[in-house]
């Protein structure tokens, strides 16, 4: 069983990395641009990108040195309010949304039927992901990880069952475009509904930084991508 154990947990890495290749080529991503997004989104993950920052309500004492006849330095305690810095993550927010943007020009191309179904599906996985996700103190937003992918493969599936016979697109093969379309609903429920909708509670965090998109490559916004372009 031990040995089992450390086997598997080896494995796991390979198996993940095996996975989210086979995710990205369903995007119609060639193999070499596939490791190279994989790649970015691996060390990306290793940076944040500041965009914004808000005073805490904590106040923290802070040494401040003053010259002594243009000689000594004298220390002198002074209290601040503390800071907090909202950080995108580059492997895990703005690498997908890179990505999704240019999935979007096949999408506009497969008609009417498509760019309905990914609309619908935003809006529906930003809800699901906003009254699912909550805030953790000192951590940051959690949320199910598997909600939002499964949402996401939903509204595929069912979207373009619904909507197709509104638009007369019936007989068209729309399975090409299951995948991109999962991926940019999967990443964009945990973004708009997780993220971006809870901004205005980040403050209640009490976490001097957050980053969005930065638990690094298996965040909840790539994870729920790369499983809904999987399971579509």
């Amino acid at each position: 069983m031990l040995t089992f154990m450390v086997f598997f947990g080896c494995m796991m890495p390979l198996i993940f990395v095996d996975l989210a290749d086979t995710a990205l080529r369903n995007l119609h991503l060639a193999p070499q641009a596939a490791i190279l997004v994989l790649f970015g989104m691996i060390f990306g993950s290793l940076i944040n990108i500041p965009i914004s920052r808000f005073p805490l309500d904590k106040e923290v004492n802070v040494p401040v040195f003053e010259s002594v006849v243009g000689l000594n330095l004298m220390p002198r305690m002074q209290r601040l309010r503390q800071e907090a810095i909202i950080a995108v993550n580059l492997g895990g927010c703005v690498i997908p949304v890179l990505l999704a943007v240019w999935l979007s020009r096949f999408i506009i191309a497969g008609g009417f039927t498509p760019i309905l179904v990914t609309l619908a599906g935003i809006s529906f996985n930003t809800v699901v992901c906003y009254r699912t996700s909550r805030l953790v103190p000192r951590m940051g937003i959690a949320m199910p990880v598997f909600i939002p992918p499964l949402a996401a493969v939903l509204a595929t599936w069912f979207g373009f069952g619904i909507f197709a016979p509104m638009t007369g697109e019936i007989g068209v093969d729309f399975h090409p475009l299951y995948a991109p379309v999962a991926f940019v609903i999967g990443i964009s429920g945990p973004l708009l509904g997780a993220d971006l909708l809870h901004w205005k509670d980040f403050k209640k965090l009490d976490a001097p930084s957050i980053s969005i998109g930065g638990a690094g490559t298996w965040d909840g916004i790539v994870l729920s991508g790369m499983i809904a372009s999987l399971l579509a």
